[in-house]
């Protein structure tokens, strides 16, 4: 399988973070990604059978930190495909699966999935994505679904996963939420301007763009001060809540007193009785045997 020219620098996108090359961007992918796929209980929890996918695409793959991880504990999955928008993600996730001895099966590939998965019809046994909330604006979902249903094989699955916003103890963290919500929102993000404006309405996407036997599952996780969990958790927000103040103040009015509600929110998340409780919700389906979809093969 041959894929295109890469870009030589990285380009505009619709990912909220637009200095990809910020490094504390980078380390709060990492977090997130062990957070996540420790917190749900392994990276296909939902899956009885994972050897039934020798061929895996993760799109939005950030830094490859899942799809490495699937390398290491699927033997039988036989070539595993990362793709993202960002040249410094891909980079980092190239040399992460070097540096697993993964490389021989798991490729990282610059590509933006909103114009077109540049492989070939019928090709990938699953197709996966994580947290794509953060650059899928509500409007691209239909297109997105049917690229995913057009390179995935009769018989295998698309399956993806969203996160709401965490609920806590902290009035801070509560404020800071209502923010990131509120701006996510404004620029299309969310279906609706509540925590879960994408969870709520992901399975019924999914059926909608012509998925069949849609099924979900909800992973809960609780963060309580002083657990190995919660320190994960405390820097993905100390680091989401920095990245992300370039598009608050794009799309809202930032109170005068962020910072001084953030360093308050740092305090109140450190206090021996904080606890935070996040849910994300995996759904997945199958596409429809019978639909006839275009063929988008570049790739050949």
């Amino acid at each position: 399988m041959s894929i295109p020219p890469e870009p030589k620098r990285e380009h505009p996108s619709t990912y909220v973070v637009q200095d990809r090359s910020n490094q504390d961007e980078l380390n709060r992918l990492q977090i997130q990604d062990h957070l996540f796929t420790a917190n749900m209980g392994g990276v296909l929890p939902e899956q009885p059978d994972p050897t039934v996918f020798p061929q895996v695409l993760d799109v939005g793959c950030g830094t490859g930190g899942w799809l490495i991880e699937l390398a290491q504990t699927t033997p039988t999955c036989r070539l595993l495909v990362g793709v993202d928008v960002s040249r410094t993600f891909i980079e980092y996730a190239r040399a992460q699966a070097d540096a697993a001895q993964e490389s021989s099966r798991v490729e990282f590939h610059v590509a933006d999935a909103l114009r077109m998965l540049e492989f070939p019809n019928k090709y990938f046994d699953l197709v996966n994505h994580r947290a794509g909330m953060g650059w899928l604006r509500t409007w691209d979902w239909r297109k997105l679904l049917e690229e995913y249903q057009r390179v995935c094989r009769p018989g295998g699955v698309v399956r993806i996963t969203e996160p709401e916003w965490a609920v806590s103890n902290s009035p801070a963290l509560s404020r800071l939420s209502e923010l990131i919500v509120q701006a996510f929102s404004q620029a299309g993000y969310l279906f609706t301007p509540t925590s879960d404006g994408l969870t709520s309405k992901l399975a019924s996407l999914l059926e909608q763009h012509g998925l069949q036997q849609v099924q979900t599952r909800v992973s809960t996780l609780q963060y309580h001060a002083g657990t190995p969990e919660w320190q994960h958790f405390f820097e993905d927000i100390k680091l989401a809540c920095r990245t992300v103040l370039p598009f608050l103040h794009k799309w809202i009015q930032v109170p005068n007193d962020y910072e001084e509600i953030y360093q308050q929110m740092l305090r109140e998340m450190q206090q021996p009785d904080f606890v935070a409780t996040l849910n994300l919700l995996t759904a997945w389906g199958y596409p429809q045997l019978s639909k006839a979809l275009p063929s988008g093969d570049l790739a050949r």
